[in-house]
């Protein structure tokens, strides 16, 4: 059984029900790795090993009485995001340090009814406000494939554990890349579903309007396995639409003959590393040999993206974050004076310095005087980046391009320059202020350091996303490919 962690979430799948092993052992297998290297990692907040074993053996009885869940036995990291009943819920903040949640988000309760077993919750940038998670109270994520540098944020234990093999997927979070970037810089997949497809409710909120929940895995197959899962309407969530939600694993085998995919001009210009440029362009290239057709578009105001989200996300924050004051939520700050001491001292205390700066910006862009010429205009712009997309729709099925500019960047590099740090997910954003899905899979090593192909689609299309992801990883083998100390 020494060889259990290689095996995809599929692969997993089809041991346990011929009986090959069992989910206690496939449990035990993957505590023992994360026990072996999650101190070099710092992919865990929370190890609930425990928990998982009983779980397991849980799902073991089922299996043997006939009632295996669609997930059954099939181990999954949470994000420190979701709220998790009798589990520390931190979302990377001191803030939260000490807060047991009371009850399941909505994805946390449809997994666990499939029957998967959760072997603890990844550690993250403080409320997802990040793109190297290296603001997490609990200390930076380092990536696989090189511990001096980032894994990409937020959500970058989640894509550290899983491309360190300690798990075989992850869920995630995005709110301008925060799912697709890790992925696409630790050699792992990850899918962020159209906004309002998969449920919010106990997720703890960043940015509203932007947030969405999504997966990491190391494959498309997989991919669709856990979000058909966690797709679906949900009546707690008033931003959660009532779509129905297609058989995402059956879509897959779908050829992608004819499927027409728009490459961005303004992605190509100056920015992005030239060896980044033609690799993804090598995987459009494959994509084409599979029967697609690739047309270039243009997107004229695609670049207006990161001022755009970094006035909007902050707006959200300000105001999501403000009900961490000391009194009814999150950290408290000792002996103060009064109301006003115990406020101030207790966000002061309790928040890292990138969420104050993101909460004093989202502050300030919303009040008298500069409402219009900030946020407004920003929701404005809004507008029109959206309006570039679906004019784009109108001749693509599927948008393809570079998910980050560059390879993985070492730890602590850009965190004394925010706006450098910002620009990471140029190239993410703009789905996000859509609302559209997107997709970053494995498409090449560029100095030893994983890259991805970013792929955007229709509103509520994951399936074509989806598809295309699983053609490429049928005739290239880079998703495959495992860091040498995690083998």
């Amino acid at each position: 059984m020494t060889d259990l962690h290689t095996k995809s979430l599929t692969e997993l799948a089809a041991g346990l029900e011929s009986g090959d092993f069992s989910s206690v052992e496939l449990t035990q297998s993957l505590l023992d790795r994360v026990a072996r290297h999650d101190e070099a990692l710092n992919a865990f907040v929370t190890v609930t090993g425990e928990q998982a074993l009983a779980a397991a053996a849980k799902a073991d009885a089922d299996r043997a009485s006939g009632h295996a869940g669609v997930l059954n036995g099939l181990p999954i990291i949470h994000k420190d995001i979701f709220c998790t009943r009798g589990v520390k819920t931190t979302c990377g903040s001191r803030m939260l340090d000490n807060f047991i949640s009371p009850y399941d988000a909505t994805i946390v309760e449809r997994i666990a009814a499939a029957g998967a077993v959760v072997l603890g919750k990844a550690n993250r940038d403080e409320f997802a406000m990040g793109s190297s998670n290296s603001t997490s109270y609990f200390g930076p994520v380092k990536n696989p494939w090189d511990l001096e540098r980032t894994p990409g944020g937020s959500s970058g234990g989640s894509a550290a554990a899983v491309a360190a093999r300690l798990a075989p997927a992850a869920t995630a979070t995005d709110t301008g890349g925060s799912i697709r970037q890790p992925a696409a810089l630790t050699n792992t997949l990850g899918i962020k579903p159209t906004y309002g497809r998969v449920s919010r409710y106990g997720m703890i909120a960043f940015a509203s309007s932007l947030d969405q929940a999504g997966v990491i895995t190391r494959t498309a197959e997989d991919a669709a396995q856990l979000l058909g899962v966690m797709a679906g309407f949900d009546e707690r969530d008033s931003t959660c639409l009532d779509q129905p939600v297609p058989d995402y694993v059956a879509e897959l085998g779908n050829s992608i003959k004819g499927l027409k995919v728009g490459v961005v001009r303004q992605h190509f210009d100056e920015g992005l590393d030239a060896d980044c440029g033609v690799k993804v362009k090598e995987a459009i290239a494959a994509l084409e040999s599979l029967g697609a057709k690739a047309v270039e578009i243009d997107m004229p105001n695609i670049d207006l993206s990161v001022p755009t989200y970094y006035v909007v996300a902050p707006a959200e924050c300000s105001s999501n974050l403000s009900r961490f004051d000391g009194v009814r939520f999150g950290h408290r700050a000792e002996s103060s004076e009064d109301l006003h001491d115990l406020y101030a001292r207790s966000r002061g205390e309790g928040f890292g310095d990138e969420v104050k700066r993101r909460i004093m910006t989202g502050t300030y862009v919303l009040s008298a005087g500069y409402y219009d010429a900030y946020y407004l205009k920003a929701q404005q712009v809004r507008h029109l980046i959206a309006d570039d997309f679906k004019k784009a729709f109108e001749e693509v099925d599927v948008i393809a391009g570079p998910t980050t500019p560059t390879p993985a960047f070492k730890l602590g590099d850009k965190v004394d320059d925010p706006i450098t740090m910002y620009l990471n997910d140029i190239y993410t954003i703009g789905a996000n202020l859509g609302g559209f899905p997107a997709l970053s899979v494995p498409c090449g090593f560029v100095n030893d350091l994983p890259i991805g192909l970013h792929l955007v689609g229709h509103h509520f299309d994951e399936s074509a996303l989806l598809r295309c992801a699983h053609a490429y990883q049928q005739v290239t083998d880079w998703h495959t490919a495992c860091p040498e100390d995690f083998k």
